[in-house]
C-alpha cells in the first residue's frame, strides 16, 4: 500500500502534466521570438536588395536591416545551435532546482533565453576579435565579419559593450547569489579564445565555459547552489562539450594544422572515437547522479539513457574525415540537451 504523502504527491503530479505541454510551447515560443525572426528576417532583407541592384532594378531606399547583418553574423544569430548549447546547461539545473511536483519557472526559463542569446554572442565577438587574424586563414571561417573586414574592430567592442550591457540588465533580475556566479563567468569567456594557441585541450576550457549555467540555472530556481547536485550536471556537461566540439573541430583540422591552432581533435587523431566513447561514459554517470543527488523520478534516468543513446550513435555514425558529416552531427547535439530537459521536467512532476 503506497504512503498517504506518495499518493497526495501523484495527484499533484497529474495535475501539473495538464501545464506541462503548454510550459514546453511557451518556452519554445520565447526562444523563436528570441532570435527567430532576426536571423531570418534580415539575410532575406539583404538578399532581396541585393538581387534588386543586380538586376538593375532602382531601389529608392537602402534596407535598414541590411547593415545589421553582419553584426547578427557577429554573434551569429544565423546559426543559433551555440545559443542552444549554451541554453541547455541553464534550464537542466533551473529544472532540478524547482520544487518537487511544480514545473520550472517560465519567467526564469525565458530570462535564461535571452542571457544565454546575449553572452553567447558577446562570446562570439570576443572569440572573433582576438582570431580575426587566424580566421582569414581557415576556408570555413575567412567569411566571418572581422576576418572580412566587413566590421572594424573599433565597431566590434562598441558593439560588444552593447552586448555586456544587454546582458547586464538581464542578470541584475536574478538573486544576488545568481548574479555574482554570472559575472564570474565572464574571465572564462574572455579568456577561452586564447587556449587553442598553447594547449590541444581547448574544448575542455570551452565546457567549464559554456555550461557554467549549470551553476547558475540551480542558484537562481533555489536560492543557491546545491553542489551535490550541480557539480555532477557541470562535470556531465562538461564531458558531453568535449564529446561534441571535438567532432566539429574535425572539420578545421587540416587548416588548424597548417596555422598553428591546437585541437583534441588533433591531439586524438585517430583515437578520437574512443576518447569520446570515454567522455560520453562521464557524461552518463555524472548526469546520473545529479539526479538521484535531486531526487528526480524515473523520467530523468530514462532522459539521460537517450540523450547517452544520441551520444553514441554521433560517434558510431560520424565520418570525421568529412566537414559536412561532422557539421551535421555536432548541430544535432540540440536533442541531446533537449531530451534531458524534458526528462529534468518530467522527474519534477512525475
Amino acid at each position: 500500500m503506497l504512503p498517504l504523502k506518495c499518493i497526495s504527491s501523484s495527484i499533484l503530479s497529474l495535475r501539473n502534466l495538464g501545464a506541462l505541454g503548454t510550459t514546453l510551447d511557451t518556452i519554445r515560443s520565447s526562444q523563436s521570438t528570441l532570435y527567430g525572426p532576426l536571423f531570418q528576417q534580415i539575410p532575406t532583407a539583404c538578399r532581396l536588395h541585393d538581387a534588386r541592384e543586380q538586376n538593375g532594378e532602382p531601389s529608392n531606399r537602402k534596407s535598414l536591416l541590411q547593415p545589421l547583418w553582419p553584426y547578427a553574423q557577429l554573434m551569429r544569430l544565423d546559426k543559433p545551435i551555440g545559443t542552444w548549447l549554451l541554453t541547455w546547461p541553464c534550464y537542466w539545473s533551473i529544472a532540478l532546482g524547482t520544487a518537487q511536483g511544480q514545473l520550472p519557472d517560465v519567467q526564469l526559463l525565458t530570462l535564461f533565453g535571452a542571457g544565454a542569446l546575449l553572452l553567447r554572442g558577446a562570446g562570439c565577438t570576443i572569440n572573433d576579435l582576438w582570431d580575426r587574424d587566424l580566421d582569414k586563414q581557415v576556408e570555413r571561417t575567412k567569411s566571418r565579419p572581422l576576418a572580412s573586414g566587413a566590421v572594424q574592430p573599433s565597431q566590434a567592442i562598441v558593439f560588444l559593450g552593447l552586448q555586456l550591457c544587454l546582458g547586464l540588465g538581464i542578470l541584475l533580475q536574478l538573486n544576488q547569489y545568481s548574479q555574482i556566479l554570472g559575472a564570474s563567468s565572464l574571465l572564462l569567456v574572455g579568456t577561452y579564445p586564447l587556449f587553442k594557441r598553447f594547449t590541444h585541450w581547448p574544448q575542455a576550457y570551452l565546457g567549464l565555459t559554456i555550461n557554467w549555467g549549470a551553476l547558475m540555472g540551480y542558484a537562481a530556481a533555489h536560492g543557491s547552489c546545491a553542489w551535490d547536485v550541480v557539480l555532477p550536471l557541470y562535470v556531465g556537461g562538461i564531458a558531453w562539450t568535449l564529446v561534441y566540439d571535438t567532432i566539429y573541430a574535425h572539420q578545421d583540422k587540416k587548416d588548424d594544422v597548417r596555422v598553428g591552432i591546437k585541437s583534441t581533435a588533433l591531439l586524438f587523431g585517430s583515437n578520437t572515437k574512443t576518447w569520446l566513447l570515454s567522455f560520453t561514459a562521464v557524461s552518463a554517470a555524472s548526469w546520473l547522479i545529479a539526479g538521484h543527488t535531486a531526487e528526480c523520478s524515473w523520467p530523468y534516468n530514462v532522459s539521460v539513457m537517450v540523450a547517452v543513446g544520441h551520444m553514441l550513435w554521433q560517434i558510431r555514425a560520424v565520418d570525421l574525415e568529412n566537414a559536412t558529416d561532422c557539421s551535421a552531427k555536432f548541430m544535432s547535439n540540440k536533442w541531446v540537451g533537449a531530451s534531458l530537459f524534458l526528462g529534468a521536467v518530467l522527474g519534477r512532476v512525475l
